[in-house]
This record gives C-alpha cells, structure tokens and sequence, in this order.
C-alpha cells in the first residue's frame, strides 16, 4: 500500500504524513560530518581515607587465622611453612633489613632463577642475624622472590621453642644428608661454614674468615651437581661487637661462647638492641660443580675448591669494606 492510499483511508486528516527522516542540510553541496558527543565528565573521585586498605588488612588477617585454625595450610617433610614464614617472619624481619641496617643488594643476578644452588655466605655478628638478612635479601630482590633454606647447628634444634620456629621459617640440620635432599629437591640451601667460630669471634677479628671446617658443604653440592654461589655480608660485625668471651659462663649455660658487648650485659634486655650499621651483600658468580660429581669423595678436590670459595668471600669482603667507609654511615 502506498503513502497516498493510506492517507486516504484516514478520514479527517488529509493533510497526515507518515514520519519520515529530517531533510538533509548540505553545506557546499556537502553532507555535513556529525559531531562526536563530547564525553562525560568523570565522576569526582570519592576521597581515599585508607578504610579500604585496612579493611582488606583486616579480612586478610581473618582469612589467614582461619586457615590457620583449620589445618588448610601445607609443611613440607622438613617442617616448612611457607606460608607462615611469608605472613609473619619476613614482615617482621624486613623492617630490620630495610629500616634499621639499610641493606643494599649487589649481584642478585647471579643466583639460579630457579632449580637447585648452594648459598655460602661469612658469618658473624653474635647472634645470627646475617643468616636471617640474608634469606630478607632474596625473598625481597631476586625476580623469583625465593626462599632460602639454611642449615643450623644442632644447637638451635635442641632449643624447645626455637626448633620449631627455625623450621617453620624453613632451617633444618646442617648435615650432608638433609642438605643433600633439599638439592636434589631443586631448593636454594644457605650454610655458613665457619659455624659458632664465625658469630663469635671478637671484635679485632672482623672481616676475617675463620676455618671452613672439612668442607662438607662442598661434597653435598658435588654429589647433588649444584652450583655454588658464594655471598659476603657486611655490617653483622657492627651489631654487637665483642669485647670479651667469658668462657667459663659459657660452659655453665652449655653455649658455645658468652659475648661481652659495649651494651651487654650491662644494659640487660636493652642491650640486645643491635647497633644499627649499614649493611652490604654481594652475591659472587656461581661456581659450577656438574662436571666433578665423580670426585665427591676426593678429599683434595673437596679442599680445594672450599678454599676457592673462601677466598672468593674474603677479596669480596675487602671490596665491600672499601665501598663502606663508614659503618653507621646512610
């Protein structure tokens, strides 16, 4: 039916037109380009108070106790967990690695991205601090964020509290059969061979290696094919120099040394504060051992090449020293 006819069926509206479109206006004889809408302005930002962060804070804190709670987390066979150990120990650790002994972090690079490597590092400082800055140094810098596995003296594990707090943070004995398991389990393993005669010594003997022991810690890596990264540490010397070792205290209390420092035991609990130097590491290039599996059992191999690790920590030290001429310096 056409427009015409339609129109006649209505009667008393002649004049009715069906809707069409507007009539086109040309300019120049040109369709004219529509404008675009100009765009909504944007909502005023709501002021940001903080309640949002705190409460995600809060409803992470209620998730994580109700994990914890219900048993939902997991422990490797060794006794680590990591999830504890990312929720409370690093947090707490890291306000000491970056507030208090402003650690700065040199050649992160060197550290497997991921697989198995063997972390042999100087040790010092009283109370082993360095180990725990270490583990701080690379949960924060290395791109994989992993976690480093130490090897305590027994020590520690007979202690009833502190045994389960080491392994939960993820320590174990350092002895080759552990050490050799985590390896082979592609995990990073930190050990310190120089042991109680490296936390102890006085303070006229910092920045001095004492004996790396009978290299134990290179058989574990040589049987297992893993890479050895030497680290040095400095500034743990700084945090509570020893003046003194009352030898005969120490053998009444059963510990390997009793440390007189400038503030303790004078200043009692007050004294166990560390001094708060500046701390350097430096993460040395990794040592491969792949090729010598078959001299694990070599004890001239064995020596020689935890002596080139020694070496390597000690040049490493003096150069670390040198870019630290002030020990509480920013």
């Amino acid at each position: 039916m056409s427009q015409d006819e339609f129109r006649d069926m209505l009667p008393g509206h002649t004049d009715f037109q069906l809707p069409g479109p507007p009539p086109v206006q040309r300019v120049n004889g040109r369709r004219p380009v529509p404008e675009k809408p100009a765009p909504r302005p944007a909502p005023p930002a709501e002021a940001d108070d903080g309640l949002d962060v705190w409460d995600r804070r809060v409803a992470d804190g209620l998730a994580f106790l109700r994990r914890r709670l219900a048993g939902a987390y997991e422990v490797d066979e060794f006794g680590f967990d990591p999830e504890l150990a990312d929720a409370l120990f690093h947090p707490v650790l890291k306000l000491l690695y970056r507030d208090w002994f402003r650690t700065e972090v040199f050649g992160i690079e060197n550290v497997p991205a991921d697989g198995s490597g063997l972390v042999v590092g100087n040790h010092s400082g009283t109370i082993a601090l360095d180990a725990l800055m270490l583990t701080v140094a690379l949960r924060d810098k290395h791109p994989r964020q992993r976690h480093l596995r130490l090897l305590g003296a027994d020590l520690v594990f007979r202690m009833p509290v502190m045994s389960e707090l080491a392994r939960a943070a993820g320590a174990t004995v350092a002895c080759n059969p552990d050490a050799e398991r985590l390896m082979n389990s592609g995990q990073l393993v930190g050990v310190f061979p120089e042991g109680f005669k490296g936390i102890g010594k006085r303070f006229a003997d910092r920045y001095k290696l004492q004996r790396f022991g009978r290299g134990g810690f290179v058989s574990a890596a040589l049987r297992t094919g893993t890479p050895i990264v030497p680290v040095a540490i400095v500034g743990a010397e700084e945090i509570y120099p020893i003046l003194a070792d009352l030898k005969p205290l120490a053998r009444l209390l059963g510990v390997p040394y009793f440390p007189v420092t400038p503030t303790f035991p004078w200043l009692g609990p007050l004294g166990m504060v560390p001094l708060p130097s500046k701390w350097l590491i430096q993460f040395c290039p990794p040592i491969p051992t792949a090729h010598l599996t078959e001299f694990a059992d070599d004890p001239l191999v064995v020596y020689n090449l935890a002596d080139q690790v020694r070496e390597t920590i000690q040049a490493t030290l003096h150069e670390l020293l040198e870019k630290r001429p002030d020990p509480f310096g920013p």
